[in-house]
């Protein structure tokens, strides 16, 4: 039966040492090409299909593959769906082409997650939260990965940006236009429906986001302080990015805060949401409503009007993200800069009655 065939079996149809047979299958670079030839008519002629790859994992092997967990509860198909993944997933591939490396996606469903993270074939993974790093150290085979956007201490390889900097800054230019009634349209990581947090004196708590998001929100705070204004009494609405979500978490937001003047979005794709509404709803952004998104992802730059965000390093942010995974080494943490995009999203408010 083929499945009985070993790999030494076609290195001595094939006559050749067992080592030849082995990279001609996983390093055909290493391999003159008549000798590839010479092996491949014999793995065809014996039916072997090729080794196995959890037996060369076990073995102490490579699957030539790294594994990107996208931050929060959010399928492969809302991840592709994302200008912000997009284009951190470009860096990462760069890297990977370089290392001739493939790239896997793992869902971050809790239906598919943990399981897919014991078992996927890969070398390392690049992950969006600190609770997976317990469900990558419970594998069989140990391997090295890095987190995204927190601060998991100096023992776990981390890389992340200034968020509390850059949603400070996007506050201050707000302010800096005469803008004094605001509304946060905040980041949830889960798939649940959009959250509302009224003004209130209890100190302001997001529900379902992760540190960085918190690390926005306390950013946001220091510029209204600085400004006399508690961010206590700005309306917060919390909502996951995907579509359906977002776009219920934006209509919350006009419906329950519609005196707000300007909007601090958490994400752009948050921004171009209210951009949307706002539009359906007949509010002309900048002359009704300014807006601030984050992130810099493509559609901010094609969103009408453009919008004014805070640009993080997206793609060099995966690149940086797999060099620390295929190039090992000691933990390190990288802190990227962010940088205030001003563009037509934002203006002087014309009334504050």
């Amino acid at each position: 039966m083929p499945g009985s065939i070993k790999l030494a079996d076609v290195a001595k149809l094939a006559g050749v040492s067992l080592g030849t047979a082995s990279n001609a299958f996983n390093r055909p670079e290493r391999v003159r090409q008549e000798v590839r030839e010479q092996v491949a008519a014999a793995a065809r002629k014996l039916g072997y299909l090729g080794p196995d790859p959890k037996g060369r994992l076990l073995m102490g092997g490579k699957a030539h593959a790294i594994g990107v967990l996208p931050a929060g509860e959010i399928s492969v198909a809302h991840a592709i769906n994302s200008p912000f993944f997009r284009d951190f997933m470009l860096g990462v591939s760069e890297i990977c082409d370089e290392n001739r490396a493939n790239l896997l996606i793992v869902s971050g469903t809790k239906d598919r997650k943990d399981w897919a993270i014991r078992n996927a074939l890969v070398d390392g993974f690049i992950l969006g939260h600190t609770g997976e790093v317990e469900l990558v150290s419970q594998r069989h085979q140990k391997v090295p990965f890095v987190v995204m956007d927190v601060d998991a201490g100096p023992d776990v390889s981390s890389v992340r940006i200034d968020g509390r900097t850059g949603a400070r800054r996007a506050a201050e230019h707000l302010l800096a236009l005469g803008h004094r009634r605001f509304a946060i349209l905040a980041m949830s990581r889960r798939p649940v429906s959009p959250i509302w947090h009224p003004a209130s004196d209890l100190s302001r708590r997001l529900v379902g986001s992760f540190p960085l998001d918190h690390e926005k929100l306390l950013g946001y705070g220091d510029a209204f302080e600085a400004a006399g204004i508690s961010l206590d009494n700005v309306p917060i609405v919390e909502s996951h990015p995907p579509t359906g979500w977002v776009e219920a978490g934006a209509s919350m937001l006009f419906e329950r805060a519609p005196k707000a003047t300007a909007i601090l979005a958490m994400s752009d794709r948050h921004a171009v949401a209210v951009l949307v509404e706002a539009r359906r709803r007949g509010i002309r952004v900048p002359r009704d409503l300014s807006v601030v998104g984050f992130d810099n992802a493509p559609d901010a730059v094609t969103s009408d009007p453009p919008l004014t965000t805070v640009a993080q390093p997206l793609v060099e942010k995966g690149r940086i993200a797999a060099r620390i995974v295929f190039g090992g080494g000691p933990p390190r943490q990288d802190i990227l800069p962010v940088e205030l995009i001003v563009r037509s999203s934002t203006s002087r408010p014309r009334r504050q009655s």
